[in-house]
């Protein structure tokens, strides 16, 4: 499988199995099987979080693989609410997995929520998300530099910054970030931040990837899968791989999870044709009625909102 080489000189495989299962602890705890075919099937990278329920489903695929830790690469993230508690935190996941430490190790969002007897999402009276404003980003990263050092993490990230909060971010970072993940998809290319990253040496890794079922039944994707003969899902991947862009994927079937493994070469033209479907839509996670990303306004976030698509180029 191809590799991404990040800056802290670990080689990342580019295509990673997502482990996220839903919030039911039933489903979390099943993962453990679809995350074995997954490794089965040739995948060598597993990302999860500790907001995703699922590092212990993670930690027993790998057990039952007996697959060898050094040949695996495994990314988890810091839940929001923890962000005090970055060497702690760490240890717990640890924990959960039955690992010894991490390839990657990502704050999960630039909020920091407050910790209220380990609530992932402690509310305000009313109804919104309970922000810890006393706590910033600045300062999770210097612990984060810390569980660096520590060796029980091999290489340190961000996940949904922007340009804007990673240039706050390096403005105390004694460590450049090694990974931003961040949504990325057709219809969100996310052109101006992953070439900002590539002039910082940032590796970029795409979550939510292939854009669901609506990007996968574009007219353009479509007309592109057919003509390479290959699925809508392996057109978009292939496109992420071409950018140089790591990315995370997620499926149950164990045939849908070779597939993703299997991508392509696009001709120039046609990656450019797939850049032109640029919405700027997120498509993950939609903001709330206040207009707000889990307590955050986009511009607090660095975040720019949806523009009017782009005409259709005909193939």
């Amino acid at each position: 499988m191809k590799s991404l080489l990040l800056n802290s000189g670990v080689s990342m495989p580019c295509i990673a199995l997502g482990s996220w299962a839903g919030s039911a602890p039933k489903e979390r705890a099943r993962a453990s099987s679809w995350l074995l075919t997954g490794l089965e099937a040739g995948y060598r990278h597993i990302d999860t979080a500790g907001l995703y329920g699922t590092e212990g489903a993670v930690g027993e695929a790998i057990r039952q693989s007996g697959i060898a830790r050094q040949d695996l690469f495994v990314t988890t993230k810091l839940p929001w609410h923890h962000t005090k508690r970055v060497r702690e935190s760490i240890e717990e996941s640890l924990k959960r997995t039955g690992l010894d430490y991490f390839d990657l190790y990502l704050i999960h969002w630039p909020q920091t929520l407050v910790y209220e007897n380990d609530n992932p999402t402690p509310l305000n009276a009313d109804g919104s998300l309970a922000l810890d404003e006393s706590c910033d980003f600045n300062d999770t990263w210097r612990e984060m530099e810390k569980a660096l050092a520590s060796g029980k993490v091999k290489s340190i990230g961000v996940s949904n910054f922007s340009i804007k909060t990673l240039e706050q971010l390096l403005k105390t970072a004694k460590v450049m970030p090694a990974v931003l993940q961040i949504e990325i998809h057709p219809y969100l290319v996310q052109n101006e931040l992953v070439k900002w990253c590539k002039d910082k040496d940032i590796v970029v890794v795409a979550y939510a990837a292939t854009g669901y079922a609506v990007v996968r039944e574009d007219p353009t994707i479509i007309a592109l899968a057919s003509k390479y003969n290959v699925t809508p899902t392996q057109i978009v991947l292939s496109w992420h791989i071409g950018r140089g862009t790591g990315i995370v994927t997620k499926s149950e079937n164990v045939g849908r999870q070779k597939e993703n493994l299997e991508v392509i070469e696009l001709h120039e033209e046609d990656a450019r044709r797939i850049d032109a479907l640029d919405k700027n839509r997120r498509l993950s996670i939609k903001p709330d009625k206040q207009g707000r990303m889990f307590g955050w306004s986009f511009d607090r976030l660095g975040w720019q909102e949806e523009h009017a698509p782009h005409t259709e180029v005909k193939l």
